[in-house]
């Protein structure tokens, strides 16, 4: 497995570890072939390539050779396109190598990256995330974490390091057209939601939800509930269901970090199952590209390999979802905690706290987002309409589900099944769509019922932007550290952890852990699954083939396996502080970052232990799925049931 591992792994290695070397120079604007922003860093014995761009398309090969300090040559070959990788497969394994001289057609060129110990690329994302835990401050964790990275990319000067903290990270971060799409989005959703406050319309929704929402439990499974409905995207549902929440939540003295619980641990679980949703085109992508590779490697005409070849990437999405146990289990465990009203741990103390009368959150709370100020008060007087928090939100909605729609009809066309049509859809700009119309409809209707006046409809619009500026600088910052990962390759690096012989049934399992240790260092579960999949996909058919396995019990570990990516993903990402969702949850709830993943790390990680051992491990072995997920749900039961305690002093309305 180690061998098959790293062959794949070396095709691969150049888009974790060396991204900013892919950037070409335009035809005609070069008289010879060069090599276009080499690597800043590179890791002892883990592959990199290199990106030449050349004057001339139509240009004749010109030899190439790689070679170290001393003059022995590493890799050679000849290279004729405009734009080729070459040494794909180049790998540093000490010092005393660099720096390294490429030679293209006789013209010889250096090459001087600082050369680093796999381990310190873990080293920026886990003093970031110890220096969260450890002082409850995420701002300077984040920049610490960001600066540590810089300054292997400067080649270990601080001075140097410093500025690439911002040239090179922070500045890229937010120049990125997604990133730069999800914070306009959050930021116009928090003017809608300082409108809706300022007009009455927040409190209206509180006093009209009163009867129904008269209890912690109702509480509870109304926000669970409400993260399933809004399942097509994973940030929308964050961020709506968060701010429509809180003002509920607050009054039934629900703490925040409850709230953001429940937040998280719906939307991404939600968007990944559901087969309408942003997520599912790029699952699909991804599991296209591992057959098509699997199919090169394995061209048999029996067996596994040859069924996929008339098996379509959807259908076996479609058979993973029964295997997603961590998502499903996630979803059951949130019902769980509402509906028997029982919390333990860190959780169990925020409740009681909160249930008390001692806080909604903790003495001392950074909050990300500001909902104390007078800017996100109903202004004296007004009356409290319900609808004119209602009427916003619901523009929102509707207008990103009709925007997801039509862009994906432009895509693919209106032939196309729906589940096509969402998966090819702009998922960023009808976010930006959405939300610009929530707050022109706020907008609207203060001004229109003369609730509010043009200047006070504005100042209370602004004043929901301002409440957001924390969140985005750690947003911002969060991105960033996941640019270091990338330009360490730590990703890479933690691929080729893999290592060592293991029964394959027990493949799904060692997939979930690597894909849980990924996520939980880059802050991405996209990244995770775009590395994992095409690497796994083909490597459990490989693998299948040679143990003889018969082709029933090799789909369903190949079943296993892929879906124990995205699980795995989906886990880390609950997990890591430097995740983006994590962070909007945070926002969207008003609650202390580090005390939402404190709070949340303990209960992600029981359902994470249970879903590995009845789930990738007992189907592995031939345990039924509805076996599985039964056995779970009653094994997280009887966890909350023994273990866990309710809050007291139950809530009045206030």
């Amino acid at each position: 497995m180690p061998r098959l591992l790293r062959s794949l792994l070396g095709t691969l290695a150049v888009a974790v570890l060396a991204g900013p070397t892919l950037s070409l120079v335009g035809a005609g604007q070069l008289e010879a072939q060069t090599v276009v922003d080499p690597p800043s860093v590179i890791l002892k014995g883990v592959p990199f390539s290199l990106t030449i761009a050349g004057a001339d398309e139509a240009s004749p090969p010109t030899a190439w050779t790689v070679s170290d300090v001393s003059g022995r040559a590493l890799a050679s070959g000849t290279v004729a396109a405009f734009e080729e990788s070459i040494a794909a497969d180049l790998v540093i394994r000490e010092s005393a190598s660099l720096p390294l001289r490429l030679t293209l057609g006789g013209a010889p060129q250096e090459i001087s990256p600082t050369l680093v110990s796999g381990w310190f690329s873990l080293a920026p994302p886990l003093l970031a995330i110890l220096l969260a835990l450890l002082f409850r401050e995420v701002v300077t964790a984040l920049v610490a974490g960001v600066w540590l990275g810089a300054l292997a990319v400067a080649g270990f000067n601080p001075i140097q390091g410093t500025w690439r903290l911002m040239d090179t990270f922070v500045v890229p971060a937010v120049a990125d057209g997604d990133h730069a799409s999800i914070i306009v989005f959050s930021m116009l959703l928090g003017g809608m939601v300082g409108i809706v406050s300022r007009n009455g319309g927040t409190m209206g929704i509180v006093e009209a939800l009163a009867p129904l929402a008269s209890s912690r439990r109702r509480g509870k499974l109304a926000t669970w509930a409400a993260g399933l409905a809004i399942f097509f995207d994973d940030y929308a549902n964050t961020l709506i269901v968060g701010n429509t929440m809180r003002p509920i939540t607050d009054r039934l003295r629900i703490s925040r970090e409850k709230l953001a619980y429940l937040v998280d641990s719906t939307a991404a679980p939600v968007a990944a199952l559901v087969p309408v949703s942003t997520w599912v085109g790029y699952e699909i992508s991804l599991i296209g590209d591992g057959i098509g590779i699997a199919q090169a490697q394995n061209p048999a005409t029996t067996g596994l390999a040859a069924e996929l070849a008339s098996t379509s990437p959807f259908a076996i999405f479609i058979h993973t979802i029964p295997y997603l146990f961590y998502p499903l289990l996630a979803l059951s465990f949130v019902f769980l905690t509402s509906f028997m009203d029982r919390d333990w741990g860190p959780m169990a103390a925020a409740e009681r706290r909160a249930a008390s009368g001692g806080g909604l959150f903790r003495p001392g709370a950074q909050l990300p987002m500001d909902t104390s100020s007078e800017e996100m008060e109903a202004k004296p007087g007004v009356e409290h309409r319900w609808w004119n928090a209602a009427v916003p939100v619901l523009t929102v909605v509707l207008v990103v589900l009709l925007g997801l729609y039509t862009s994906g009809v432009s895509a693919v066309g209106s032939d196309a099944s729906l589940m096509d049509i969402f998966g090819e859809a702009d998922p960023f700009a009808t976010l930006l769509w959405g939300s610009l119309a929530g707050c022109l409809m706020a907008f609207g209707l203060s001004v229109g019922q003369r609730i509010l006046t043009m200047t006070e409809t504005i100042e209370a619009w602004l004043g929901g932007i301002r409440a957001m500026m924390i969140a985005m600088i750690i947003l911002t910052l969060a991105w960033s550290l996941g640019a270091v990962t990338e330009a360490l390759g730590t990703a890479s690096f933690l691929a080729q952890l893999l290592e060592g012989s293991v029964p394959l049934q027990l493949l799904p399992w060692l997939v979930f852990m690597t894909g849980a240790a990924m996520a939980f260092a880059t802050g991405t579960s996209w990244g995770t699954m775009a590395i994992l999949i095409p690497l796994v996909i083909p490597l459990t058919v490989s693998l299948g083939g040679a143990a003889g396995l018969d082709s029933a019990t090799h789909y369903s570990i190949l079943l296993g396996s892929i879906s124990s990516v995205l699980a795995g993903a989906i886990f880390g990402d609950h997990c890591s502080p430097i995740s983006d969702t994590t962070v909007l949850s945070s926002t969207a709830s008003a609650c202390d970052h580090v005390d939402h993943v404190r709070t949340q790390l303990p209960y992600a990680l029981l359902v994470a232990v249970v879903s590995m051992g009845l789930g990738d491990i007992g189907t592995a072995y031939g345990l039924p799925n509805w076996a599985a997920l039964g056995g779970g749900i009653a094994l997280l039961w009887a966890f909350l049931h023994f273990r866990g305690e309710r809050a007291q002093g139950e809530a009045s309305p206030a």
